[in-house]
């Protein structure tokens, strides 16, 4: 499975000057659970946005144009798409789950099969939008609303499917 994980407020917005824009700890939750012993492969500027540090307990990549890149122990770096899904393909007891920026959904668009998005109710500030996805080539198989007291922070866990 090639998967996408990502939250975003009722704009696509998902990114903040590299962290973001909201606080959901079980959205956090969420995340963990996903991606938890699985490969999850980010870019630079969203390593970077996370400490620099690897996600504990899965394989965690980071893809990068810069040559030079270095991300230290506990995380593999790659230059393109490819070299991503061979490393994954080496690993089939892994599922390859893209976990951001934009760049990096945009990059996978044509292979991605399963999505997992946390849309929240509100608009928040932010620089990073998620890219245009083929809706009509998905399928919704799952949708669990969390009410929360401050509105603007109300969120739907959905999970889609490729259709076939």
């Amino acid at each position: 499975m090639i998967a996408y994980i990502w939250a975003q407020d009722v704009n696509g917005i998902i990114g903040n000057n590299g962290t973001l824009p909201w606080r959901l700890p079980d959205d956090l939750q969420y995340f963990k659970q996903q991606t938890l012993g699985q490969i999850v492969v980010m870019g630079r500027k969203t390593f970077t946005g996370m400490g620099s540090r690897p996600l504990p307990r899965r394989t965690n990549v980071v893809l990068t144009r810069q040559d030079d890149f270095t991300a230290g122990d506990h995380v593999t770096v790659l230059h393109d798409k490819a070299g991503v899904l061979a490393f994954a393909e080496e690993r089939p007891d892994q599922d390859l789950m893209i976990i951001g920026g934009a760049e990096i959904f945009r990059l996978f668009a044509d292979v991605v099969d399963t999505l997992y998005v946390t849309r929240i109710a509100g608009a928040f500030s932010g620089d990073t939008r998620m890219p245009a996805l083929p809706w009509p080539q998905f399928d919704q198989i799952s949708a669990h609303t969390v009410v929360n007291v401050d509105l603007a922070l109300t969120h739907t866990f959905e999970v889609w499917t490729k259709n076939l």
